[in-house]
């Protein structure tokens, strides 16, 4: 698939899920907010609850851009973990290597912070882990891997230019830009994520 394809169907994306998952897609879904398609302007018809927590769950995954295979993975894994499962889940999630390093600022959005783990550019605590999954745990450093950093695409991270489109650093990590490298120094909390989701519909489409 093609870059402009892809970007294509995250901006499509976003305005059928009611919020924009790229930078791009900011744009295009302050011009047409509405759904795409020749309906998308028209009001809701009412929705079953089913549709509603359905719909919630999508716009979670989308937010991660996971398959949904993935997605119920990290809700079984939230499940067995103790305390609230919601709670749980948007902590797997996060704690993801891919996330932490959009969280970062190492890269633009969470399909080119996935590329980057991929394509073993990330170390963490010193060895490279290409792992997208990969469960980061408090007091673990995450950092590019030196001879990566000199590249263009690092250069450009390093100097803050991702900053402008992504929200601000959360607390749970301690960045040093300019190094690229970061720290998770604790668990995240729900209300310090910064994902647009009623985790609680989540948790019961998942539970039904």
């Amino acid at each position: 698939m093609s870059s402009v394809t892809r970007s294509r169907r995250q901006v499509r994306l976003s305005r059928a899920l009611g919020l924009p998952l790229t930078p791009k897609a900011v744009r295009h879904f302050e011009k047409r907010p509405y759904p795409p398609g020749e309906h998308g302007r028209a009001r809701r018809r009412t929705e079953s609850d089913y549709a509603v927590r359905l719909r919630e769950k999508q716009r979670l995954r989308a937010q991660y851009a996971l398959r949904e295979k993935q997605m119920a993975r990290a809700f079984e894994a939230a499940k067995k973990a103790s305390g609230q499962t919601g709670e749980n889940l948007i902590e797997v999630l996060e704690t993801r290597l891919d996330s932490l390093v959009l969280r970062a600022g190492f890269a633009r959005t969470m399909l080119q912070a996935r590329q980057v783990v991929v394509h073993r550019h990330v170390l963490v605590d010193g060895k490279i882990v290409d792992r997208p999954s990969f469960q980061v745990k408090p007091g673990q450093t995450i950092q590019i891997k030196p001879r990566s950093q000199t590249s263009p695409q690092f250069q450009v991270a390093a100097a803050g230019a991702h900053r402008d489109v992504l929200p601000a650093v959360p607390g749970y990590l301690d960045v040093q830009l300019e190094k690229l490298s970061a720290v998770l120094t604790r668990r995240p909390l729900r209300a310090e994520v910064p994902v647009t989701c009623d985790v609680q519909l989540v948790v019961e489409f998942y539970s039904r």
